[in-house]
Formats: C-alpha cells, structure tokens, sequence
C-alpha cells in the first residue's frame, strides 16, 4: 500500500532559494568545463502519458551522466571544487575542472585524501573525482551493500569498506575518521558544525535542473515527482523550480521507500523525525534515516504531497520504463532511480488510488516530470526485478 500525506506546513513564500541566477551559471560553467560534460536525455513518453490519460510524461534519464550510471558525480564534482578552490584561496569561478588537476594546483595543496558514507552512487562520484585529480579516496558503505556496488567503486581506485552499521551510523564514523585521520569529509547530508560541503553538493545537482529547463522549451511541468534519501536532490530540485516558475509554479510530489520514510514522518509533524535500524529496502540509494537540515527546510516549505511506497513500486517503476510503449524510448532505470515512474504508473492508472490522483489533480492537462537519478547501477539486481520478476505488484 502506498501510503501519503498533504504537506500542511508548505508556504512557498517563505522558501528561500538556495542559488540565485549568478551561482546557477557558475555551477553550470564548472560542469561544462569536463571534457566529460553533455546534457544527458529528457525523453518524452507520449504512449506512456496516453495510456495513463495525462498530457505529456518526461523522463531526465541520469544514466548517462558521464559513463557513471547516476547524477550524484555533479554534486560529488563540484563540492571538491569548490573545498579545492577555498584551500587556493581563489573563487572556483575563475577555475576549470582540469585546473585543478594540475601539478601546480597539486604542489600547492600536497597529499590529500577524501572520505565520505555512501550507498553506491555518491561514492562513485566522489571516488571518480579524486582519481581524475590523482588524489586517494577511502569510501565507507552501510551494512548490507552488495558487492557488485562496492566493485564499482574499487574500480575507481578508491579504498572501499563496508560497515557493521547502517547508513546513518556510518556517516557518523566516516566524520570520527575525517577528523581522527586529517582527511576531507565529502558527505551528502549535513550536521551541526557541517553544513558547507552537504550545501555545495546539493547546488552541484542544480545543473540536471537547469538542463531539464532548458529542455523543455518553454513549457512549464505541471507535477514534479522526486526520490529523497537525505533529501539532498529532491531539495535543490525543488528550490529550482519553485524559483524558476514562480507565477506558476509546480506541484512538487515527495517519494520515499516506507522503510526509511523520514521525510513522510517529519511531514506528519511539521519537523525533523528520523528513522531507526536497518533499513531494509532495494532502493539503496534513498535507504537514509535522517533529513539533510537544509532539504528539509526547503521541501517544508515547497513540497505538496510526501509518499510512502513498498518496494514493489519501484520494481513496478523499472519494468514500466525498461519495456515501454510502442513509439516510447526504452530507460534503464536502477532501482532508486524509477520509484517516482512507479509511483506515477500506480496512481494515474489505479482506480485503488483514485483519492490520491484527485489530491494531486492528475488529469489530461497534466505535464508530468520525473528524474530516473540511475541507471543499471547494479546490474545483477536489476535482471532479478526485470527478467525474474522479483518483487511483484500488489494491487
């Protein structure tokens, strides 16, 4: 069962945007400054959106984001850049990626090493950014991260281990290790005492935002559905949006595995609650317990509707996108990475949640948003969902 809740607290009017048109186009000159960089696809589903009686349905497919299967190496990239360009003492608008590769950037700053909590994607980035600048990574994952994912980052030369904990408790002994080893913490969510580095990492995901505005050529979503973790992307997301349409803005829809829900119960009491234990769902990458403070204050005030999905949803969301419609582009999306084409499949075509579908006014004028954040990032899985039919629908 899906579970959701009408956000009470949201007042757009007190959202305080996070970037302002000037850092924007310093975030999106920096990526472009990869020899890596494109803009990965926004598909339009035309069947998809018949079949389900909605105007328009488009897809930003991230598994393409510089050959790593995910968009978390945009936050990953441009919150070492701007750590790096703060040790320089210069403004990381007067510097380009490969700049800071250099060996004169590098006599200067010496041996460094980064180190941060990851389920798979964050990790990746980060260990793909440090080896682009030859620098070394040690990356911590959370009990139950399958091997395949850990590979991924090996592969990159990181150093890679999996922890006794979950993923909350770890980022609490990667901070022990950063401060006990002298290495620089590149983490996602933010704690008291660290907000600038989870900050530069959020804006780093602006670029897929404004990308996706550029795409869609003037028109104007009327429904944004987004995957939160720590929240770190479905925040900056947000505040993009709301920001960029301001006279009319989107209906921002908040989707989270119902076992690690914390923005859901934080909606249900108008602050921060967190999820405890394990945390046992496919979708790796949104298996976080605690709000990033800054997302929250952010999705408190711009998010419309907070979701709470089973697993199944996004097996669900996987299949819809990996064996589309005839004339529809095939996407291969990751288990993180299709919840929100899921959720959309379930309640625009469902009769079982027909009160949802009128609480969010989906109907045949809708122009529909979603990010698939990944691809097949763990290849084994994904044939088991997909060919195997491992969790299957309960309507």
């Amino acid at each position: 069962m899906l579970k959701w809740i009408v956000n009470k607290n949201k007042n757009i009017g007190d959202h305080k945007p996070l970037l302002d048109e000037s850092t924007l186009s310093e975030i999106k000159n920096f990526h472009e400054s990869f020899k890596e960089y494109e803009q990965t696809p926004l598909i339009r589903l035309r069947g998809m959106a018949e079949q389900l009686g909605l105007s328009e349905i488009f897809v930003k497919d991230e598994s393409f984001r510089f050959g790593l299967n995910s968009f978390k190496v945009l936050g990953a990239s441009y919150a070492i850049g701007k750590h790096l360009t703060q040790k320089l003492g210069r403004d990381i608008g007067e510097v380009s990626f490969s700049m800071l590769g250099s060996d004169k950037v590098k006599k200067q700053l010496g041996k460094l090493t980064f180190v941060t909590t990851t389920d798979g994607n964050h990790g990746k980035g980060v260990a793909w950014v440090a080896k682009q600048l030859n620098y070394k990574a040690v990356v911590y994952m959370p009990k139950g991260t399958t091997k395949n994912r850990l590979n991924n980052i090996t592969e990159l030369g990181a150093e890679v281990s999996i922890t006794e904990w979950n993923y909350d408790d770890t980022i609490r002994f990667t901070a022990e290790q950063g401060i006990k080893n002298r290495w620089e913490v590149i983490q996602d969510t933010a704690w008291d005492g660290y907000e600038d580095v989870p900050k530069w990492i959020m804006q780093g995901y602006s670029t897929l935002a404004q990308e996706a505005i550029e795409q869609l050529k003037g028109e104007i979503p009327t429904h944004i559905f987004l995957q939160a973790g720590v929240g770190a992307f479905a925040g900056i997301i947000a505040s993009v949006f709301v920001t960029a349409f301001k006279e009319n803005s989107p209906m921002i829809i908040v989707v989270e595995p119902d076992k690690a829900d914390c923005f859901y119960k934080s909606a249900e009491v108008g602050k921060i609650e967190t999820v405890k234990g394990e945390m046992n769902t496919i979708m790796a990458g949104l298996a976080c317990g605690e709000p990033n403070p800054v997302s929250w204050e952010i999705l408190k005030h711009c998010a419309d509707v907070f979701i709470s999905v089973p697993d199944w949803v996004t097996a669900r969301g996987m299949r819809v996108l990996g064996n589309p419609l005839k004339g529809d582009t095939r996407v291969i999306s990751g288990e993180s990475g299709a919840v929100t084409a899921g959720v959309l499949s379930i309640v625009a075509g469902s009769e079982r949640y027909k009160g949802l579908r009128e609480i969010l006014n989906l109907n045949k004028e809708s122009k529909v948003l979603v990010f698939s954040t990944e691809g097949d990032t763990d290849p084994e899985v994904y044939r088991r969902i997909v060919w195997d039919g491992d969790y299957q629908s309960s309507l």
